[in-house]
């Protein structure tokens, strides 16, 4: 049996109006999508939006097990009809038209009519944001049954589940604890409410209502220093003229360019990310891990499981997500969802958004622990997450790793991983440390920065 993956890494569900995406970021999420290929299984065919360079290739498949030469990939032509080009900002995002486009539909249909003579037929189709565009290629392939939630999907499922809007009131209506605020449509509500928050001695958080990873959010204070975490700035705002120029000024970002709603809540200062994720199939919901966000000031990694709350803060961030995530389930959404929430200095827990899709955490509950930790071992091991390591090429840093007695060792399950290349991006990776726990995960960490000194 196959699974089809589709690497759709930035859609609009994801992050609004993809013209808005600047080209290093659209290179990023280009770099980002090969991460599918921590889930391939042998036989399986992949959409991806450049080929995967072969030493990366090598490398996961080389840990996960998976024979590379029995994996098929297929890339569709840029929109302008070029190939695509590793680290070309136009070639780094699957949008609609290149999954649209009639000539890799076609050789694409022919890969899995090869795969369904040899006895493979594709059982699943699997993508990062399976939205309207993947179901319209689902049904074009005659997979409809393959994707999960097609149905709901097909019909902007996506852009519902994955609103910080809508996010907000179910939350409300399923008695989710959320931060104190407002949803608002209009300059004369955000200012308001904006006004309301500031005036009662607190600070502000305003949020996109489609953005991910905290790009798109920013903290209003009025004279306190407050250093963000989860957005990507902090702006002092001294009075209610400030904030009406702010919003005159930033009206058009702050809605998306297309007048999506604002999200005005309370910004808790030092407060703890956290995040619960789940694989949402028909008939139940199934806990895949929980983690710890790090901040700087927006996320930049992760450690799961998570080290900083008590155990029965992580059963309530348990109970309180599953009642979302059933919530999410009921009305038709299938796939993966991790819903985050955020724990005050003061023990306060509040459910910040969902992000319904395979999400930079995924790869390292569904493979890592799963593959190369495996079930047996995954509760006495803690993974570290970092992104941003500077590094002369891809293959130097894993032989300096290797040489340093560093990598990772399929016998003990403990070493560094290096989940992600970022190379064309910013000559960076991402970088994971798997250990027995969170102090030396972070030993280990030091000693792996130490080997590289351009990432100090």
């Amino acid at each position: 049996m196959t699974t089809l993956h589709i690497g759709n890494n930035r859609t609009e569900e994801m992050v609004g109006d993809l013209a808005h995406l600047a080209p290093l970021e659209r290179v990023a999420a280009g770099c980002g999508a090969q991460r599918m290929l921590w889930f391939a299984a042998d036989g399986d065919v992949l959409v991806l939006p450049w080929a995967p360079e072969p030493f990366y290739l090598a490398y996961v498949t080389g840990l996960t097990g998976t024979r590379p030469e029995s994996l098929t990939v297929v890339v569709p032509p840029t929109e302008s009809g070029a190939p695509a080009t590793a680290g070309e900002a136009g070639s780094g995002v699957l949008t609609a038209a290149r999954l649209a486009d009639p000539g890799f539909r076609a050789e694409l249909g022919r890969v899995l009519a090869e795969r369904a003579a040899a006895g493979q037929p594709v059982h699943r189709v699997l993508a990062i944001a399976p939205n309207a565009t993947v179901a319209g290629l689902a049904t074009a392939l005659g997979l409809e049954q393959a994707l999960p939630g097609a149905e709901f999907v097909a019909q902007g499922g996506l852009a519902l589940v994955n609103s910080k809007a809508v996010f907000r009131a179910l939350a409300a209506g399923v008695g989710v604890a959320i931060s104190p605020g407002t949803v608002a449509g209009s300059p004369a509500e955000v200012e308001a409410a904006v006004n309301g928050i500031l005036e009662s001695g607190r600070s502000v958080m305003l949020k996109v209502e489609y953005q991910g990873g905290g790009f798109g959010n920013e903290v209003l204070t009025r004279a306190e220093r407050v250093t963000p975490a989860g957005a990507q700035r902090a702006v002092e705002l001294p009075d209610r003229a400030a904030v009406a120029d702010y919003l005159a000024e930033r009206w058009g970002w702050l809605t998306g360019g297309r007048a999506q709603r604002v999200v005005v809540e309370r910004y808790f200062t030092d407060a703890v990310a956290l995040y619960a994720e789940y694989a949402v199939l028909g008939d139940r919901i199934e806990l895949h891990g929980c983690g710890e966000m790090l901040m700087d000031p927006v996320v930049v990694g992760e450690i799961t499981p998570p080290v900083t709350p008590e155990p029965a803060v992580l059963a309530e961030l348990i109970e309180q997500s599953g009642r979302l995530t059933e919530a999410l389930r009921a009305i038709g959404y299938r796939g993966t969802l991790s819903a985050d929430a955020f724990l005050t200095p003061k023990g306060e827990l509040y459910f910040s958004e969902v992000n319904a899709r395979i999400t930079g955490s995924t790869h390292l509950h569904d493979a890592l622990f799963a593959r190369l930790v495996g079930p047996e071992l995954r509760g006495s091991r803690t993974i570290l997450e970092l992104a941003g390591l500077t590094v002369p090429s891809f293959p130097e840093a894993l032989a300096a790793v290797a040489a340093a007695g560093l990598a990772f060792d399929p016998v003990a399950r403990t070493g560094v991983v290096f989940s992600c290349d970022f190379a064309v991006a910013d000559g960076s990776v991402m970088y994971c440390v798997i250990a027995e726990d969170a102090e030396r995960a972070r030993s280990v960490e030091r000693r792996l920065t130490a080997l590289f000194p351009a990432a100090s």
